[in-house]
């Protein structure tokens, strides 16, 4: 029988998309020209690769060993197409980047911009959020990641680019209030500016540059997913703040922020460069992964 890539370039979709719906709606074709695809291919291979249910689509024990196969067989079309258009020498074709709000505004902006003037011919999409989310299934080419401790998908390519430091920081004005902040306890007169969420019992860690961890309460005047607000919060005389070293560069800069306790941090975490685990990457997204690895670490330095 006839073999017809497009079969194993659908039923790749289909289970990285984790459905069919979801992949007609990425793919831009109707469910049923994608079913009979995957069914065509079923039939030809004489194995159920699928488990289908009114809701929910499964793939079989011999589905997932296919898919690996015929996930680098798509693999290969796609470099073969990347290298006919990369072969003037110049780059084209779209990445899809994800990191959450703070790297997007305090890291990668001008690293972005940066890479589309020297390469105008590569469209870049960047994705926006501080949630956590499938690569695989979300069609995401590269992800920056903060994480303290591992990361949970060991199937993913991970590339460690830089460890980031949150110390303490407040404006002049509110230091001169709740003077002095010697240790640690001295933060319990103060109010505190968070990144995230409200809880319960919010006891901010912290830990010394000898390695010595404790917790402190302070009563919390703001929380926000946003490092931004958090930072204009604190520039404004809101409150004490622990905020990565980048964030707060131009405005200790300027004198608008201090740094407190200096030898205390709250917390360090990694940065990491995420990419799926294929056999291979078009030349445009390895380009612009091997740019981020070469920009991102002095952008974080405490000293830049």
């Amino acid at each position: 029988m006839k073999v017809d890539l497009n079969d194993y370039f659908y039923f790749v979709h289909v289970i990285e998309k984790q459905g069919f719906s979801a992949a007609a709606a990425a793919l831009g074709m109707p469910k049923s020209r994608l079913s009979r695809h995957v069914a065509q291919l079923e039939d030809r291979l004489g194995i159920r690769l699928l488990q289908r249910t009114s809701r929910h689509v499964a793939a079989t024990e011999e589905g997932k060993s296919f898919y690996h196969h015929a996930r680098k067989l798509v693999d290969a079309m796609e470099l073969a197409e990347a290298a006919m258009d990369n072969r003037s020498g110049s780059l084209s074709g779209k990445v899809v980047i994800s990191c959450s709000t703070g790297v997007a505004q305090f890291l990668l902006l001008d690293i972005l911009t940066e890479f589309v003037r020297q390469h105008p011919d590569v469209l870049i999409e960047e994705r926006v959020s501080n949630s956590m989310i499938d690569l695989v299934a979300e069609g995401v080419d590269i992800a920056i990641r903060g994480h303290s401790g591992d990361l949970p998908d060991s199937s993913l390519i991970r590339r460690s680019l830089a460890r980031v430091d949150w110390p303490f920081y407040c404006s002049p004005d509110y230091q001169k209030q709740v003077e002095p902040l010697e240790t640690p306890y001295d933060l319990a007169r103060c109010r505190f500016l968070k990144v995230g969420r409200s809880r319960a019992k919010d006891a901010i860690p912290l830990q010394h540059a000898d390695g010595l961890r404790t917790h402190q309460t302070i009563p919390i005047a703001l929380c926000s997913e946003d490092m931004s607000t958090i930072r204009q919060a604190a520039i404004d005389g809101l409150g004490v703040t622990a905020l990565p070293e980048y964030v707060c560069r131009s405005a200790l800069q300027t004198g608008q922020l201090v740094r407190i306790l200096p030898d205390w941090i709250s917390q360090s975490a990694n940065l990491s460069l995420l990419m799926p685990s294929r056999l291979g990457v078009p030349a445009h997204t390895k380009a612009l992964a091997e740019f981020i690895r070469e920009k991102l670490p002095s952008a974080t330095a405490s000293n830049s």
